[in-house]
């Protein structure tokens, strides 16, 4: 399934073969399952040093404590970081330089919830306990601190949320940003 969604959602995809072997984003996301499956029987120790030699050689740290569905697509992968607190849905894509952090050292719910059908554009940083909904999209190098509306687009820093229904310059191209 991993195979799969790489070749649909990147076009420079040539096979699965070609995606098994060099495509880091997916590289990560095989390990964070075997590190979160740890994390969560408790062998925190063993989880965190999988998770950080697979930082090493993807270039993406993922916390094993982190919630990610099916589907996730990492594109370019380098330099991602998803925090513990972070839950991401399904069908979602992660480009490049994305941050989802926390703004708290406090205990509890630090980091963001992504929904079903997200698209996180390059450099985007989603800071704090926010929800962004199903089918919204954070523009590259947008910085996200409020929660994000169900279709919704979010772009600039800080991030304001934008709708391409009534907005006129996303009705002319909703991709303007993305």
């Amino acid at each position: 399934e991993d195979l799969q969604t790489a070749c649909k959602r990147d076009p420079a995809a040539t096979s699965t073969v070609e995606v098994a072997l060099t495509y880091p984003g997916v590289h990560a996301l095989w390990v964070h399952r075997v590190s979160h499956a740890l994390w969560r029987r408790g062998a925190n120790l063993p989880a965190r040093i999988l998770s950080s030699l697979s930082r090493s050689v993807t270039g993406v740290d993922i916390h094993p404590a982190a919630e990610i569905g099916r589907r996730v697509f990492i594109d370019h992968a380098t330099g991602v970081v998803i925090g513990a607190t972070t839950e991401v849905g399904e069908d979602v894509v992660i480009f490049h330089g994305v941050t989802l952090g926390g703004v708290s050292m406090n205990p509890g719910k630090r980091h963001p919830t992504i929904g079903n059908n997200v698209q996180i554009g390059a450099g985007a940083k989603v800071l704090g306990p926010v929800i962004v909904e199903d089918g919204a999209k954070v523009g590259a190098n947008a910085v996200l601190v409020k929660n994000l509306a169900q279709g919704h687009v979010a772009v600039g820093v800080p991030s304001r949320a934008r709708d391409p229904r009534t907005d006129p310059e996303l009705m002319m191209d909703p991709t303007i940003y993305i």
